[in-house]
């Protein structure tokens, strides 16, 4: 029963977390993570899905989002005319150096959870 608990804790920390996230940036976490997989490199909508771990349909909705909100654009690919590429316009650049100055509290279940996942070593 303690590990219900304890993700009952995490679960509302995150909650907690995201909406002060929105208040402060006016974005929700997953349109953050998706600026932050474009920060470097031009990513299709698939590979977008995959980084953020989001059905194609969610993360399309997402990428409604940034787009409308000037975050993100698309391009057609090059090699493939069907395919569409999104980066991050200045204003989604903008936006992430925003994010990292301006860091917001993060309840303390979360900070500890970030200290355990810091020192964990990597496995890939």
């Amino acid at each position: 029963m303690k590990f219900l608990c304890a993700l009952r804790d995490l679960q509302r920390a995150m909650v907690l977390y995201e909406n002060s996230f929105l208040n402060a940036y006016g974005i929700s976490l997953n349109e953050g993570m998706l600026l932050c997989c474009l920060s470097d490199k031009q990513l299709k909508a698939t590979e977008l899905a995959e980084s953020i771990e989001l059905t194609c349909s969610n993360c399309s909705k997402v990428i409604k989002l940034a787009e409308d909100k000037g975050y993100i654009a698309r391009k057609i690919g090059k090699e493939d005319k069907r395919q569409m590429l999104f980066t991050l316009t200045e204003s989604g650049k903008q936006k992430i150096v925003e994010i990292e100055t301006n860091t917001i509290a993060l309840p303390e279940v979360l900070q500890d959870y970030i200290k355990c996942y810091e020192n964990k070593p990597n496995l890939n």
